[in-house]
């Protein structure tokens, strides 16, 4: 079986209402439970805002650390999961769940070889 990464792509500063949001988490946790159950499931989680994260750089001789994002966009990866698949037409279905139900885009990335 192969492994993909869904990448689920939002936009910057952009939050649903919690009524919204806590309709949208039960049915990705229904999602969730059913790969789970098929045994594709490997790992899930949601990513904080890209102003949280810090990009670390080699400079000749010194390592140093930089707040913020990589880049400016107004987009980023909000959250991703990690499946195991026979076929990337399997892994898009799977992925076309996650995106009718968040609205949002869905990037679909294979790993490169057996990891």
């Amino acid at each position: 079986m192969k492994r993909y990464v869904f990448n689920i792509i939002q936009p910057v500063g952009e939050k649903p209402p919690p009524e919204e949001l806590e309709k949208v988490m039960a049915q990705l946790g229904e999602i969730r439970r059913e790969l789970e159950l098929s045994e594709a499931w490997v790992f899930g989680c949601p990513l904080h805002e890209p102003g949280d994260s810090a990009v670390v750089r080699v400079e000749g001789d010194d390592v140093i650390a930089t707040d913020g994002p990589y880049t400016e966009s107004k987009e980023h990866i909000g959250g991703l999961t990690i499946v195991k698949m026979e076929s990337q037409d399997e892994a898009l279905w799977w992925a076309g769940r996650y995106s009718r139900v968040t609205g949002l885009p869905v990037e679909v990335r294979p790993f490169q070889g057996e990891c």
